[in-house]
């Protein structure tokens, strides 16, 4: 009688359904972002947190039969799917909960039953599917565009009946495009030299010598050191100085060569694991190196190794793959379909490091020439020494190896121990509660690992580039629109999944990602996949790119955020550039690439307001020659400062 009741409540609640409106909603765009704020925490991919036995994150799960004989979605039957009536019904049935916090508006509400009646599709969502190039989008203003990407960003213009806007002046393209590649200003000589240039190919001469230019790399580096959370201390309590400059110095030199992306990738990751790996491969491998250590007395070595690691799992994550996986760390993904498991078997790919959570070893020692020669020289004469049997010679000789080696420098690299640990998932995420052991792996929602892989860091580093990853090129390609049109395709850039704000132009975002992967367009230099600077140059050729910024009263009332991208890039440049621009214009600027980090003029007092400040001896000193107008990305960078 109870049960019977409630239906008829129900069913009075259940509204009078209008036809279908022609256009029909999209499942990732339009449906999905509704489900995932609202329902998926008590009915999505979670097993130990549903409810009711309900699942709404699958279509399997949604179309099933429940106890009541009724699915939650009955495709193109609204009434009789109980996901309408229960959002519809009055409390206590309404879903969500009246007491969740979670509230759907009434234009939420009928967009899930304008969904069901026209079918309740379901997709999967859009960034876990393989991009696959996309064919040029037909425009009408067949003149305008510069190379393809073009067409896809005026195709979308007419769509909303707009026109893009005239290109920039010479002066402010000049500027704009030495700020984006350089990061420096242009010289008065450089930008009337620009103006007066008559020739067909002026502006490609002008973006060629800035992808050239040693500062390029000092540019695109800088935006990498913060994905690698570098800092030129160890954090924590008394944050101790590091060396961490030549995986910077390193940094740059990849970006100037032009190492492809791919490389990069594998480098940085699993530099150490390449075999018969050089010593720069060793200094790239110091990404993973960044995180912070702990010099605390009384702490747990373990404790913070595995602090160590899952910060190594978070970063490499959100870099590459554009992805919050921290959010499994401690359960399942409430959102995304990431199994706390996966999480671990992600994480056992980084627990084979040989450093400690109090220990910075294994370190690379980087001596000059001359050093070198040295310590060679005194450690071939320690081996004649240890022959002879001479202790006084032996310990003389110890003695001075150890003075050249204290004044090389060094840096972090990463160094796998011969003996694997055992991986387990943590229960809560806490060290100390290990549970069900876990192998090295990568999320079943994903491609697996390459045939005949090493479950290590070489073979994930090599399924990250892998060109069937649906993630890597177009997280990376969002980045770098990012960098030059001050907003990404997609703007939440370190999230691409189900709770991310969707892409505003999806095909020119698959697009980019495939062209970065196999160019194709002829519009700028042929070369290989994963061609940094073919991709950067393309983007600043494009006639998108070289559009004033100039704002009319009607593209300001339509898109005020330049989304649709009818007008050049306007934003303010970052924190770090605002200086070297001002050095630069003021003829300061000490153009020297490389080296260890400078202390230029900054307030007294900020190191001194740092807790951990304990040696007197360690204080920030005004640097008085030429390093005191190096470039901010050479500024010493102290975390608790």
């Amino acid at each position: 009688m109870r049960a019977s009741l409630l239906l008829f409540l129900t069913l009075l609640t259940v509204p009078v359904f209008a036809k279908s409106p022609a256009a029909k909603l999209d499942y990732g765009r339009d449906i999905r972002p509704i489900l995932a704020e609202n329902c998926f925490s008590c009915h999505g991919f979670d097993d130990a947190k549903r409810k009711a036995g309900l699942r709404l994150d699958t279509a399997d799960g949604a179309y099933k039969m429940g106890s009541s004989g009724m699915a939650a979605v009955s495709p193109r039957k609204p009434l009789q799917s109980g996901i309408i009536q229960r959002i519809t019904a009055n409390s206590p049935l309404i879903m969500p909960p009246a007491n969740s916090g979670k509230h759907l508006t009434t234009k939420q509400i009928k967009a899930l039953e304008v969904w069901v009646a026209q079918g309740g599709e379901y997709k999967q969502h859009w960034a876990y599917v393989k991009p696959v190039r996309p064919v040029l989008s037909k425009v009408q203003a067949k003149s305008w565009p510069k190379n393809s990407l073009d067409c896809f960003v005026l195709a979308n213009l007419e769509s909303h009946h707009l026109k893009p806007s005239l290109p920039a002046d010479r002066y402010t393209l000049i500027r704009r495009a030495s700020l984006d590649l350089t990061g420096l200003p242009p010289t008065v000589e450089e930008a009337d030299a620009f103006a007066a240039d008559k020739s067909q190919n002026a502006y490609e001469k002008v973006v060629d010598r800035l992808l050239e230019s040693p500062h390029y790399g000092e540019r695109m580096a800088r935006v990498w050191l913060d994905l690698a959370r570098y800092a030129d201390t160890n954090g924590y309590e008394k944050d101790l100085k590091r060396s961490m400059w030549p995986w910077r110095d390193w940094l740059i030199e990849a970006f100037n060569s032009n190492m492809p992306f791919d490389e990069f990738t594998v480098e940085m990751l699993a530099g150490d694991l390449l075999p018969n790996a050089t010593t720069s491969q060793k200094i790239a491998s110091g990404f993973n190196r960044n995180t912070m250590l702990n010099d605390e007395g009384g702490s747990d070595p373990e404790e913070f190794r595995v602090v160590a690691v899952l910060d190594r799992v978070d970063t490499t994550a959100t870099t590459f793959l554009g992805t919050t996986l921290a959010c499994a760390q401690c359960h399942t993904h409430k959102y995304d379909p990431f199994t706390q498991k996966e999480y671990y078997q992600f994480f056992s790919f980084f627990n084979q490091s040989q450093d400690t959570g109090l220990n910075p070893q294994p370190i690379l020692q980087l001596p000059n020439a001359q050093q070198k020669i040295q310590l060679d020289k005194l450690s071939s004469d320690l081996a004649a020494a240890e022959k002879t049997g001479n202790k006084k010679l032996i310990e003389q000789l110890k003695s001075q190896n150890e003075q050249f080696a204290a004044t090389v420098p060094n840096t972090f690299i990463m160094h796998d121990i011969e003996n694997p640990r055992p991986n387990h998932l943590l229960l809560r995420g806490d060290f100390r509660t290990p549970g069900e052991e876990v192998k090295p792996d990568v999320p079943a929602l994903f491609q697996p690992l390459p045939a005949g892989s090493p479950h290590n860091r070489l073979g994930l580093a090599r399924w990250l580039v892998d060109k069937n990853h649906p993630l890597t090129a177009r997280v990376t390609v969002n980045r770098f629109w990012e960098q030059i049109f001050g907003k990404g395709i997609v703007s939440t850039l370190e999230d691409f999944g189900t709770q991310s704000e969707p892409p505003s132009n999806q095909l020119l975002l698959d697009w980019l990602a495939v062209e970065f992967m196999s160019p194709t367009d002829r519009c700028t230099f042929p070369a290989h996949g994963w061609d940094i600077k073919r991709f950067m140059k393309m983007l600043v050729m494009s006639a998108t790119y070289r559009q004033s910024s100039e704002v009319t009263p009607k593209l300001l009332q339509i898109d005020p955020s330049n989304i649709l991208l009818a007008r050049g890039p306007r934003f303010r440049v970052e924190a770090e550039m605002v200086r070297d621009i001002a050095l630069s214009a003021g003829e300061r600027l000490t153009p020297t690439i490389g080296g260890p980090s400078v202390m230029p003029p900054q307030p007294s007092g900020i190191w001194e307001n740092s807790f951990s400040f304990y040696d007197t001896k360690d204080r920030w000193k005004d640097e008085t020659g030429p390093n005191r107008y190096r470039r901010g990305i050479y500024t010493f960078w102290r975390r608790t400062a």
